[in-house]
């Protein structure tokens, strides 16, 4: 497993799905799971503990607490994704831009599936010569 897909609720689907379909242009093996870092605090710790992914994406939406749950459980990178739920989504992309000292979570844009599944590849490319070619690849053509 690379890439861990965490949501924070069934209403994020349309982002979860939008995340995938690169991970698998990629060729990209991925996990997807549902848990809110409020009502399943204790299932998002085992879903990050249990897995053996390389990089996780939390998707959320208003307070987005759930990236930063996620890097205080690993130390693996754990990529932000918000979500527009209220305020244009600015509440949920400061949620997880403000993280404390110590506990990074790098964060896309608002509804920027492409960018948080691209970021993934690019970190795992880093390790991954095949997948760097195939990065390069779609960067070309996508220019």
């Amino acid at each position: 497993m690379d890439v861990s897909i965490i949501a924070g609720s069934s209403s994020d689907e349309d982002l979860i799905k939008k995340v995938e379909k690169i991970l698998e242009e990629f060729g990209v093996k991925y996990e997807s799971n549902i848990a809110s870092a409020h009502r399943n605090p204790e299932r998002v710790r085992e879903i990050t503990n249990n897995s053996e992914a390389k990089v996780f994406i939390a998707i959320a939406g208003l307070s987005a607490a759930l990236p930063g749950v996620i890097a205080s459980f690993t130390l693996n990178p754990v990529i932000g994704l918000p979500k527009n739920v209220k305020l244009d989504g600015l509440d949920s992309l400061l949620s997880m831009a403000q993280m404390p000292p110590g506990i990074p979570v790098a964060t896309v844009g608002i509804d920027n599936a492409k960018n948080a599944a691209i970021l993934a590849v690019e970190i795992l490319a880093l390790s991954d010569p095949a997948l760097w070619e195939r990065l390069q690849e779609y960067r070309e053509k996508n220019r």
